[in-house]
């Protein structure tokens, strides 16, 4: 057992030291050498990594009076123990993995986060991943990071001299042609800028999904996107929250900043048909400052119409509103309101607006105790996911995983 323990430790340590432990040591990148041989204390992995070689030691030793029937089961309960994600995250990457191989462009590819967020992709098995950029340039900012990618065979493609560059430029040329795009302009789009080369490499076949928004803001990114690829349907942001054994998760969080009513039915419609994706039955709550009418107001109003709309639909999903957060998450709160059509807690809640949703979401991560994943995108004809600016290597993972596992759950529709 003390074998294994050293033999997992000398694993761990060849391993990618992940951000937490940079954050630890003021910034510092650790990488294996003489003057790093074995994890620090401060390494989050260590108390999911380490045990289950010990484990399976004992095991193997007649030691361990009862023994663990799934390894990767055990590994997933103590990852959760530090990550509430853990155990989401596990289910997409398992369904990731099962499914068909996904090209995932990662557009900036010069990016050492997004070497290392490419790099960690391609050894989990989640994928293939495409890095955009300058070959050279990447691979010496790969190899200042301590990794070698002739030994994953990750495909890098520069914009400039790919083969497919003038296919895109007169595909892209016209769809904009007519918008006030003359062909010099999708020249140097689809020359200088890898949104507008990645979204055509997922929009012509060449990949299937998207992670971008590393060095720019969500907004710019998003309209880049928009000239390339059409919406599929009702595009949303929605984002996980994940706290004291609860997952909740949130619409609009990106994209309506005042839904009308026809915008809240749509937004609900397509949260929960991603949450149904997602392997959840949904139970739609629209929140809101006033409980069904009490105090009037016009939002209020908004919402009600947006109910009767879903009256009109006949979805299958189950949604009420309008409510403040506590009847839709307190069955004792729900109590004093027996017409309520709930049947247990909501799961996702529809904001009336996006600065109710994004400060919401922002101030419960920032307070601790909770987790928040995203807002992802959906609803457009390829999954592109958008990260934050200066996002971290674990949240670049996370979008990538959820860019394969949506456009594997779209092809299956």
């Amino acid at each position: 057992m003390k074998v294994a323990c050293a033999q997992a430790l000398a694993a761990l340590a060849r391993e990618d030291v992940p951000d937490e432990v940079a954050a630890a040591y003021r910034g510092r990148k650790l990488k294996f050498g003489r003057d790093y041989i074995i994890p620090t204390p401060f390494d989050p992995r260590l108390i999911w990594y380490i045990p289950p070689f010990v484990a399976q030691a004992a095991m193997d030793s007649g030691v361990a009076r009862r023994p663990i029937a799934d390894m990767d089961a055990y590994r997933v309960s103590l990852r959760s123990r530090l990550d509430p994600s853990a155990a989401l995250m596990q289910n997409i990457s398992g369904a990731v993995r099962a499914g068909p191989n996904k090209r995932i462009v990662f557009a900036e590819g010069e990016e050492t986060a997004v070497i290392r967020a490419a790099w960690a992709f391609k050894q989990a098995e989640l994928g293939t991943p495409v890095l955009l950029g300058r070959e050279e340039l990447i691979r010496k900012n790969a190899a200042e990071a301590g990794l070698n990618f002739d030994d994953m065979g990750i495909d890098i493609v520069n914009a400039r001299i790919s083969e497919h560059n003038a296919e895109y430029v007169d595909w892209l040329y016209g769809r904009l042609q007519r918008r006030g795009y003359l062909k010099r302009d999708v020249q140097r789009m689809i020359n200088q800028d890898r949104n507008y080369f990645g979204a055509a490499m997922c929009a012509r076949g060449q990949a299937d999904a998207m992670v971008t928004g590393v060095t720019r803001n969500f907004n710019m990114v998003l309209k880049e996107v928009r000239r390339v690829l059409d919406v599929r349907e009702r595009m949303i942001g929605l984002s996980i929250v994940l706290a004291r054994g609860r997952t909740l998760f949130v619409a609009d969080t990106s994209i309506h900043e005042l839904p009308d009513a026809e915008d809240l039915a749509d937004i609900a419609c397509q949260a929960a048909a991603t949450v149904r994706r997602l392997g959840r039955n949904p139970r739609v709550a629209f929140l809101s400052y006033s409980t069904f009418g009490n105090p009037p107001g016009d939002r209020g109003e908004m919402i009600r119409e947006a109910i009767r709309l879903l009256d009109q639909r006949g979805v299958d999903f189950e949604y009420e509103g309008e409510m403040p957060a506590e009847l839709a998450l307190d069955p004792e709160a729900r109590a004093a309101y027996p017409f309520m059509r709930l049947s247990k807690d909501a799961n996702v809640l529809v904001m009336p607006g996006i600065h109710s949703a994004s400060i919401s979401t922002r101030l419960v991560q920032a307070l601790g105790g909770a987790t928040v994943i995203g807002p992802l995108l959906v609803g457009l004809e390829r999954s592109v996911q958008i990260v934050s600016l200066g996002a971290s290597v674990s949240e670049i993972i996370t979008a990538a995983t959820f860019a394969a596992y949506e456009e594997g759950a779209m092809g299956e529709e």
